[in-house]
């Protein structure tokens, strides 16, 4: 059983930037590839960013592609999630994921076997 807990999450100005941090229990967090979501008040859940078990292989929806960034930290247990060039149409609920061999799609949410508690990002303009 994998517990994950994210944070970062705030309100920020357009423009701004922030990085949520997703920190995960248990000894096999380096086997997982970890996944991001968001979902925006009345939308549908949608697939952000996902980084491989390695962290050698990252994959982004076209809407944040050269704006965040997925890293992960071994040592630490964590993933994050450097979100640069912040619009408002960002404004959404961040959930982190965790994704246990074999590994699916990653941009599919079915794929995923963990889910954090997600935590509200708000952009102003």
């Amino acid at each position: 059983q994998v517990q994950l807990v994210e944070s970062g999450g705030g309100l920020v100005q357009a423009g701004g930037s922030l990085r949520l941090s997703c920190a995960a229990s248990g000894s096999t967090f380096s086997r997982y590839a970890m996944g991001w979501f968001r979902q925006a008040p009345g939308k549908e859940r949608e697939f952000v960013a996902a980084i491989s078990w390695s962290g050698s292989s990252t994959y982004y929806a076209d809407s944040v592609k050269g704006r965040f960034t997925a890293s992960r930290d071994h040592a630490l247990n964590t993933a994050y999630l450097q979100m640069n060039s912040l619009k408002p149409e960002d404004t959404a609920v961040y959930y982190c994921a965790a994704n246990r061999p074999p590994y699916g799609d990653s941009r599919l949410g079915a794929s995923y076997d963990y889910w954090g508690q997600g935590t509200q990002v708000t952009v102003s303009s």
